[in-house]
């Protein structure tokens, strides 16, 4: 399994990038991790020992945060995050990763790997952890602001293999984000995908879900428009962390709490564990042609495993084959 990473994308890049990719060719020995970018700059970071499962491919740009991400993508040919992106398409890899600007990313997604046959959008997924001990398979979380019923059907498909191949869940559970359980609920997208989903013969469709039991884990995927899923992500992303903060002036108000934080640190760290982003590694990005993954901007070594873990799962289950092979049937279906 041959996997390319932007080494250069992300807050703390190119060391997190670099160490996280050791870690994981560490682990997993069949892995092999292509580093691209400034080949200086990466091997500042290499340690002396490093496996023989990493490789360098120089990459003489980078494509920065501020940058506008379609210009950045056509100008700056030879930046990190676009040369990955190329060696998916050109299958010279298995699957990309980067943890740099999320715009361009997907902006190189569609001009450079392109959309398989059948989807008129690709989505941004994203795991949430739920009091059951699974996650919940979030999309769209930022790939489109805008849109249509065929496009949230779409998700559901690809979401629901994803949960199967990947996270290893049967028969995934699939769920609506809407303002009420009732069918009628929700605005004209909502009313209108809701028959979509409910007659659809490839997704276990359990009905709408409202935003404030997503944690609770009453579906294993869980759909919805890029805006609304983005705006949900960043919510609970700033909930979390505000109770974190919180948590810990708590704990350290007073020496009695101090005393039974240090009683309670286990549990505290498997606590914070389970609701890390770092945990869970990278976001695919669904229904493009060839695998690519998004890391979060400010992934740290670990992080970097572990989405090159996960990617490494998505390319040897051939989950793109399996949604184009599910998305023919479905199509087939529509035009009868």
């Amino acid at each position: 399994m041959r996997i390319a990473l932007d080494a250069m994308g992300g807050d703390h890049a190119p060391r997190s990038t670099v160490l996280g990719a050791v870690e994981a060719v560490q682990e997993n020995p069949v892995l092999q991790v292509v580093l691209v970018g400034d080949e200086a700059e990466i091997r500042k970071h290499l340690p002396a020992s490093a496996p023989s499962g990493i490789e360098i491919h120089h990459a003489s740009e980078v494509i920065e945060a501020e940058d506008e991400p379609v210009r950045a993508v056509r100008r700056k040919k030879d930046s990190s995050l676009v040369v990955t992106v190329e060696m998916a398409r050109d299958l010279k890899v298995d699957a990309a990763i980067s943890a740099g600007n999320t715009g361009a990313l997907m902006a190189a997604g569609l001009l450079i790997a392109g959309r398989m046959n059948g989807i008129e959008r690709p989505a941004l997924a994203a795991v949430i952890p739920n009091t059951k001990g699974k996650v919940t398979l979030l999309l769209d979380v930022g790939a489109n602001m805008d849109a249509k019923p065929l496009h949230l059907l779409q998700y559901a498909i690809m979401g629901s293999l994803y949960a199967e191949k990947v996270l290893g869940y049967e028969k995934p559970a699939v769920g609506l984000l809407n303002v009420g359980t009732e069918e009628a609920k929700g605005n004209e997208l909502s009313k209108a995908v809701f028959p979509l989903l409910k007659q659809a013969g490839n997704i276990n469709f359990v009905g709408n879900v409202e935003a404030r039991d997503i944690m609770r884990g009453p579906c294993d995927v869980l759909v919805c428009d890029g805006f609304v899923g983005n705006v949900t992500l960043k919510a609970l992303e700033g909930a979390a962390s505000t109770i974190f903060s919180l948590l810990k002036q708590e704990m350290t108000s007073t020496l009695l709490n101090k005393v039974a934080a240090s009683i309670l640190k286990p549990s505290l760290k498997l606590f914070k564990e389970r609701m890390d982003y770092a945990e869970y590694g990278g976001a695919p990005l669904l229904g493009l042609r060839r695998p690519v993954f998004k890391a979060h901007g400010s992934s740290d070594q670990r992080a970097i495993k572990n989405a090159l873990q996960v990617a490494a799962r998505f390319a040897s289950q051939d989950v793109n084959g399996w949604i184009q092979k599910v998305l023919e049937t479905e199509l087939r279906i529509e035009s009868e």
